[in-house]
């Protein structure tokens, strides 16, 4: 092992049916480094994160850790635990019910032979130590999620972990419980802990890394000092994108706008949800494809789900041509004309157990009231139409959703907000995980209604699939919006720049 190293993977590949999720990874971590473990979605950080904390098991590589005369063998989180390996998760992995020194000792005590005060007071001293504003004998589910995430930390520490595996801990914090967490990591790192870092944001990264790993479709492209990668760069190596070989591949049909209205059809202001996006304005003209764009977890879904009244909106106003409107709820969106596809189709689109026809007519359903319910005529014209219409690849219209392809599902998703026929439409990764030849009928369906009139805000992870589709993007990061780029501005290059945050950073 390197001199100073806590921690090296070596060769690490995985596999599972049809899918290579980790080829060939090395990855080193150094005594008292905070290194951050970066790439988009599908690249592979959960799996090596996984294989390391002995939720997998490896298929080829090695793992070697400082102070052991030989390779680690890794089977089970309970061999992590053991050899000083321990991860604080996005979600809170504690139990709410018990107290905070319950949680930090849970499964190390002694059942009811415990000496309950010399926990809690072993409890205390480890908080006040790492400045944790947290009594033993609270309850955890009086603390803050801050708070809970720092419990996790101290019980890691107190089981004297070498490396701390923090995954997308500042999600759900305010800036404040951010600061409060870093100094937490900054504390450790001076103790000697090696600490990855999982996140999506860039700003958080270049504030408390010392290093990044980025992996991308499951192969590593590098390791760099942090001071030796500048943003934009780091977001070049993440999307596989060389800031000098992309052109402009935008179709010249998708820009629309100048047929329509030039006032916006919707509007809003200020708009802010519980989702922590920062309040962002918005508009949209008829026969318009905009975008969000950003990184994953740059707030791109929350302001779409803000707009739709799928999250709580704590703030803001949204006009309707011109006229202020009230959307707290799905329903109020959908009476206003919107629609939304989900970003995520099997949680919050199909009903798997209802046939292709029911989830066709779902929505226009709840628009009209469940004790106005359509002729089962009706529903299967409706059926018909639509499958025939997006060429629907299914059995009948009686065959459940569940047994079909994930681009059927989504088509059928689509027809659904289609047989309300919305004068605006929100598709959030409406492509994801469907074949090529699928993806390229959407975007031309996208185009095509837009040509007809229809608003659509179109979201893909796929930045080359945006600049197809759309005439203008507004850019996330962090959760705020940060530019918005139209025309001779609309092309790879400016994207990456911006989401990077310009040349200050270079």
């Amino acid at each position: 092992m390197k001199e100073k190293s806590i921690l090296e993977m070596r060769g690490i590949s995985k596999s599972f049916p049809g899918v290579r999720a980790l080829q060939n990874v090395d990855f080193t971590l150094m005594e008292g480094e905070i290194h951050a473990l970066m790439g988009e979605n599908g690249a592979g950080k959960s799996t090596l994160i996984k294989v390391l904390t002995g939720v997998y098991e490896k298929d080829e590589g090695h793992i070697f850790l400082k102070g052991m005369d030989k390779e680690a063998s890794i089977r089970s989180p309970q061999d992590a635990q053991r050899l000083g390996i321990s991860t604080v998760y996005q979600e809170i992995t504690l139990c709410p019910n018990l107290t905070v020194a319950e949680n930090m000792y849970i499964g190390r005590g002694k059942g009811f032979m415990q000496n309950w005060r010399k926990m809690n007071a072993d409890a205390d001293k480890i908080l006040q130590s790492l400045d944790i504003p947290a009594k033993s004998t609270q309850q955890l589910s009086s603390c803050s999620i801050a708070i809970q995430q720092m419990v996790a930390i101290a019980r890691a520490v107190d089981m004297e972990c070498k490396v701390l595996i923090l995954d997308e801990p500042t999600s759900s914090l305010d800036e404040q419980e951010v600061e409060k967490l870093f100094g937490l990591m900054r504390d450790l790192k001076s103790r000697g802990v090696g600490i990855i870092f999982v996140t999506h944001f860039l700003d958080q990264v270049y504030e408390v890394c010392d290093k990044i790993t980025v992996l991308r479709d499951g192969k590593l492209v590098g390791e760099y000092e942090i001071e030796n990668l500048p943003r934009v760069q780091l977001v070049s190596k993440m999307l596989g994108k060389e800031l000098d070989d992309m052109a402009d591949i935008r179709s010249e049909s998708a820009v629309y706008e100048e047929k329509g209205d030039s006032a916006p059809v919707f509007e809003a202001k200020g708009l802010q949800s519980n989702a922590g996006i920062k309040p962002f304005d918005f508009y949209i003209k008829k026969g318009e494809v905009n975008g969000f764009t950003g990184l994953l977890g740059s707030g791109r879904s929350e302001c779409v789900r803000a707009i739709f009244g799928a999250d709580k909106v704590i703030g803001g106003t949204v006009k309707k041509n011109g006229k202020e409107i009230k959307i707290s709820k799905p329903i109020d969106a959908m009476k206003n004309g919107i629609a939304y596809l989900p970003e995520d189709r099997k949680v919050d689109g199909i009903i798997g157990d209802l046939s292709v026809r029911e989830n066709i007519v779902l929505a226009l359903q709840v628009l009209q009231g469940f004790f106005k319910p359509f002729s089962k005529a009706k529903a299967y014209e409706f059926a018909d139409e639509y499958i025939k219409l997006l060429e629907i690849k299914t059995a009948s219209a009686d065959t459940p959703i569940k047994s079909l392809s994930g681009g059927n599902q989504q088509k059928v998703i689509l027809a659904r907000w289609l047989l309300m026929h919305p004068e605006y439409l929100i598709l959030d990764e409406p492509t994801r995980g469907i074949d090529i030849g699928t993806k390229i009928e959407i975007q031309k369906l996208v185009l095509k209604l837009a040509s007809e009139g229809m608003s659509v805000t179109f979201i893909s992870s796929e930045t080359d699939e945006m600049l197809r589709t759309c005439s203008r993007l507004v850019v996330m990061r962090d959760r705020k919006v940060v530019g918005e780029l139209s025309g001779d501005d609309l092309t790879q290059n400016k994207i990456m720049n911006t989401i990077a945050g310009g040349e200050a950073h270079e």
